[in-house]
């Protein structure tokens, strides 16, 4: 069985993905200069996300208005892990939450077909405190997965399975003391 609270993602010795749905001029402006640029908001919450199989959900394979272009972004897992340890979870006391850097919400995982699945997916809420360090930080490189999204919409549209043509997740180690106070189960268990 599953457990409810990891984070699965695709990731490497030095960084992770996450993923994010925008609209063109947000998506082109980044991937010219490659890393977020205006439009962009530095003003408000960004939400990154591991799971890709929650973004496709949320943004309708690309289709919600605003969420057209999917945007596999690589981020260092040390600046990762420092948003987890400086994150509170969006269900705990609104004192914390009002002035916490980084939100964290668990929301159920989802199956290629957008069934809830019997497990959660982290979405990690980043504030103006921690946007800059997003931004010009942690971020290593900025893909377009739109042409493989609407590629892969198409097939599931007419029926096709495409599970194993979607990015590799696997369970991310996140060290215990970061991950405990956010439900995180299962902790570090080596790069």
């Amino acid at each position: 069985m599953t457990p409810l609270y990891q984070v699965r993602a695709d990731y490497d010795a030095d960084s992770i993905v996450v993923y994010q749905a925008y609209p063109s001029a947000i998506a082109d402006a980044a991937l010219r200069h490659g890393r977020f640029v205006p439009p962009f908001s530095f003003q408000r919450m960004t939400w990154i996300k591991p799971s890709f199989r929650w973004l496709m959900h949320r943004s309708n394979w690309g289709r919600k208005s605003g969420q057209e272009r999917t945007l596999a972004v690589r981020v260092s897992r040390a600046g990762w892990e420092s948003a987890l340890a400086a994150a509170v979870l969006t269900t705990g006391e609104p004192d914390r939450l009002r002035d916490a850097p980084v939100h964290v919400q668990w929301d159920p995982e989802r199956s290629v077909r957008g069934a809830a699945l019997n497990h959660y997916s982290i979405q990690v809420g980043l504030g103006r405190a921690v946007i800059r360090e997003f931004v010009e930080e942690w971020t290593v490189d900025i893909r377009d997965l739109t042409p493989t999204v609407r590629k892969l919409a198409e097939q599931v549209h007419a029926g096709a399975d495409v599970r194993r043509r979607l990015p590799p997740e696997r369970v991310y180690p996140v060290p215990p003391e970061i991950g405990r106070p956010l439900l995180i189960e299962g902790g570090r268990t080596g790069r």
